[in-house]
């Protein structure tokens, strides 16, 4: 038996392996880019199951997209924040043909504010890191309106409600028992109206 022959061997089955952070002679290492396709920006009603799932695109140098790349999404581990559905605050998935991946089944905590989601990417080697910024609210924050409250349309009803009843009742005074009596005049003074949730 030859002297090199489990040299060789060795080598052999680590090119068919594809050997981590070896690359395949006159391949060179892929440099990573993480792009964020959706997310960024993102409200997320804690309250509320249904919220956009993040979603980035891994490319290399070129800007193609690069398909099996090992990618991790990093919850805060405090304040607001959540868990995925393993119970823990990373979900590490892979891209998959057009260089996407997703981070499914976020569970957010009642925490809320700020909070940023990290993301690495790694593949033979080469790695590469971006931060998702969301926030989280609680209750009917989300869609513009306060939890509990009143909607603006609401408010501009009530209040000309009570300007046209005003109104009525000046104009039934004016004519009651037939005799004509002088109109009291009504003023109203622009501001801030504030109609509170029932106690």
């Amino acid at each position: 038996m030859h002297s090199r022959t489990p040299h060789c061997v060795f080598l052999i089955i680590l090119l068919l392996l594809n050997f981590r952070g070896l690359p395949i002679r006159g391949q060179t290492p892929v440099n990573l880019r993480i792009v964020i396709v959706e997310g960024e920006g993102a409200i997320n009603n804690v309250k509320q199951r249904v919220n956009r799932e993040p979603i980035v695109l891994v490319e290399d140098e070129s800007h193609k997209p690069v398909a099996g790349v090992s990618v991790t999404f990093f919850l805060p581990n405090q304040g607001p924040g959540g868990t995925f559905d393993n119970g823990t605050n990373s979900l590490t998935t892979a891209t998959n043909a057009q260089g996407q991946a997703v981070a499914r089944g976020i569970r957010f905590n009642n925490q809320a504010g700020t909070m940023e989601i990290r993301v690495s990417a790694s593949l033979a080697g080469q790695t590469a890191s971006a931060i998702i910024t969301q926030t989280n609210v609680l209750g009917s924050s989300a869609s513009g309106g306060s939890g509990g409250g009143m909607g603006r349309t609401a408010k501009i009803l009530i209040v000309v409600a009570i300007v046209g009843g005003g109104a009525a009742l000046g104009v039934l005074a004016t004519h009651r028992g037939g005799s004509t009596t002088a109109t009291p005049s009504t003023t109203i003074i622009p501001g801030t109206v504030t109609v509170g949730a029932p106690q």
